[in-house]
């Protein structure tokens, strides 16, 4: 079984146990939250696939700990002007651990 979830604009597939790092939470550590955002889940060979999301839908994660991502090099150069500005950012992310995929039965 998997799921198609968006969290921060992003698409991510998931499954029971996987670890996943989206864009930063404000929760504690070690706390469960539910996402409901779920646009397709597959169970063997039913697919379910939302409009834009599944009604009923649901996806137990905890947040396991915040981190930052890589290094990404921000350079702006303005040719023949001797102007050159480098500067470097890391965006702050929360690393989720799935536990449960749920669809309730009317969806």
């Amino acid at each position: 079984m998997f799921a198609v979830v968006k969290s921060g604009g992003k698409q991510y597939r998931v499954k029971p146990g996987d670890c996943i790092k989206v864009e930063k939470i404000d929760r504690d550590l070690s706390h469960v939250l539910s996402m409901t955002d779920i646009l397709m889940i597959s169970d063997k060979d039913v697919i379910t696939i939302g409009s834009p999301f599944i009604a009923g839908a649901s996806i137990s994660v905890e947040v396991i700990k915040h981190v930052k991502n890589d290094k990404i090099i921000v350079f702006k150069k303005r040719r023949r002007h001797n102007s050159r500005r480098k500067n470097g950012h890391r965006q702050p992310m929360t690393v989720l651990k799935v536990i449960d995929i749920s669809l309730s039965k009317g969806a």
